[in-house]
């Protein structure tokens, strides 16, 4: 019998690359438990992927202040989060916890089997992010799950009239950005020597970044897209031919989403944080990402998209 045949809650704070990373997760408690109720608890602009890609039941936004008495050593529980977690049969918890405060909390208000999963993967285990947000589910006989994100998200968008490649010249860090000049050689190389349209995305840290590379290109073949809403950028994103941006939530984003791709890398642990999918391509270069050539990217384009030349 199903023991879970009741409700499951995950809870998974972090960015969007982080809660990327958790679908394997997920998706091993959905094939696991068909028949349960399965929640997600998180950050309301990135949790409404799962919705959007059919994994979950139902998502909740960690609301900070409410949720803070459950990190205070026999803290005051707000009364609708104790009834809240009570509910529950299973709650697997990937918030830092390193004292086991919440979860003793949690325990106040809810017989819930808990199972603590790591907020962040150790970088001394060299060994890759999904693997690690896996490992807690063996406690559930969960052994050797598909370990590759997949978000399964249709798009609602036409198909456009030409191929379309995306391009994110952005991240969290500056550091983690390839410099905008190599950038607009790039697109200039993508317009006169393939067929492809450009879609540019971004957020607010982007933003005159996409701007300046815009006003560069011929609007017939170029669109900005800017500080959607993520299943709003999924759809888009899925319409797409294929990808190329940075260490990020939206390369992993894509790469969920099954897009062909290439991501520039700087000095991250490649063998833990990298996107996976049989057709994603990680481009270092020995000197930094400042070091290396937009034509080593094209030629990298020609060979993923399989052009002529």
């Amino acid at each position: 019998m199903n023991p879970y045949r009741g409700k499951i809650l995950v809870i998974r704070g972090g960015a969007i690359g982080d809660f990327i990373l958790t679908l394997p997760a997920i998706a091993a408690l959905r094939r696991q438990f068909p028949q349960a109720y399965l929640e997600v608890l998180g950050y309301p602009h990135i949790i409404q992927l799962a919705i959007a890609g059919g994994l979950v039941n139902q998502a909740r936004s960690i609301d900070a202040r409410p949720l803070a008495g459950f990190f205070a050593r026999h803290g005051d529980l707000a009364e609708d989060l104790r009834d809240y977690f009570s509910e529950f049969d299973l709650i697997v918890s990937y918030l830092y916890d390193p004292d086991g405060i919440f979860r003793a909390n949690v325990a106040r208000c809810s017989t819930a089997q808990f199972i603590a999963g790591p907020h962040r993967p150790q970088e001394d285990q060299k060994r890759h992010a999904t693997k690690t947000y896996l490992e807690p589910l063996e406690r559930l006989a969960i052994f050797e799950a598909d370990s590759v994100p997949k978000l399964p998200l249709a798009s609602n968008h036409p198909a456009p009239a030409r191929p379309q490649l995306c391009l994110h010249p952005g991240s969290g860090s500056e550091q983690k950005n390839w410099p905008e000049a190599r950038w607009a050689e790039l697109v200039q190389q993508l317009l006169d020597s393939t067929t492809f349209d450009l879609l540019l995305v971004g957020g607010e840290a982007e933003g005159e970044r996409l701007q300046r590379l815009a006003a560069a290109l011929p609007p017939a073949r170029t669109r900005v897209a800017q500080s959607l809403p993520l299943p709003d950028l999924a759809r888009l994103l899925k319409a797409c031919t294929g990808f190329i941006g940075h260490d990020s939530g939206i390369s992993h984003l894509a790469a969920a989403l099954g897009l062909p791709g290439i991501v520039l890398w700087g000095n991250t642990a490649t063998e833990i944080w990298r996107p996976l999918g049989d057709h994603v391509v990680v481009l270092h270069c020995h000197g930094g990402l400042g070091q290396l050539d937009a034509k080593d990217v094209f030629a990298q384009v020609r060979t993923v998209w399989k052009l002529g030349g």
